[in-house]
């Protein structure tokens, strides 16, 4: 998908290059760490390639197009940029010629699907809380599970460390101590909360779905990129036009 030549507003350009969504570019550019050509920029103003832009001093180029990426996240591997205690991250596995970053995360003990893209506008429209977006998950727990425990998991459990209540989900038994869940929120930690909460304990957690997107055939550490119709139906589904 090519991203429109020519002129834009400074903050999509940023979101485009990947830097951060257009509203996080608005709140760049008002604390002055933004500058067009040397000079901080007026809202919504119109930049081109022909211009230099840095933020935070670190000159900018913007992406010759979107991409939005599958990677099938291993255990052990950690969502993170940098992290020095970090064994393994992202970066370590996926050696893409554009630079991209994950939109949602998985915990170190987890693993399955993440989509990477160098969008900034995709990030913050699939990670929007109040979308309700669905995430699938195959959990293997260290008890044999009932119908009891699904119901308590799909009428929301309260969680007293964060003193939240989850929203209600759906569940299916697919085994004897597996189940799949869709969950619409992203509580930290927050299948392995639950079942603790419960009285049970996750063994294994693999993300199989993203909204539109699934897992396929994707073995671990593997990455593919979305077709153009699969990414078109995602920004689709975040409320918000593709860069085509």
């Amino acid at each position: 998908m090519k991203i429109e030549n020519g002129i834009s507003r400074i903050n999509k350009y940023l979101a485009h290059a990947g830097i951060c969504s257009r509203r996080e570019a608005d709140r760049l550019i008002e604390q002055g760490k933004v500058l067009v050509n040397g000079q901080v920029p007026a809202p919504g103003q119109q930049v081109s390639e022909r211009d230099e832009i840095t933020v935070n001093g670190r000159k900018i180029q913007r992406a010759e197009k979107t991409v939005v990426l599958a990677f099938y996240k291993p255990v052990g591997v950690t969502c993170t940029e940098k992290d020095a205690h970090a064994e393994k991250i992202i970066a370590d596995l996926v050696h893409y010629p554009v630079r991209v970053t994950y939109a949602g995360r998985l915990d170190k003990d987890s693993e399955g699907l993440l989509i990477l893209t160098n969008d900034g506008d995709l990030i913050q429209g699939m990670m929007k809380g109040a979308n309700c977006h669905e995430k699938e998950y195959i959990v293997k727990v260290d008890k044999e599970i009932t119908p009891d425990f699904l119901n308590k998991m799909e009428s929301g459990i309260y969680l007293k460390d964060l003193k939240i209540k989850t929203r209600e989900c759906r569940t299916r038994q697919i085994g004897k101590y597996t189940f799949k869940i869709v969950l619409t929120q992203g509580v930290n930690r927050q299948i392995r909360r639950m079942c603790a909460a419960c009285g049970w304990r996750v063994k294994e957690i693999k993300r199989i779905r993203v909204m539109s997107v699934t897992l396929g055939n994707l073995k671990p550490g593997e990455f593919t990129e979305l077709s153009e119709q699969e990414a078109e139906r995602l920004y689709r589904d975040c409320g918000i036009g593709s860069t085509k």
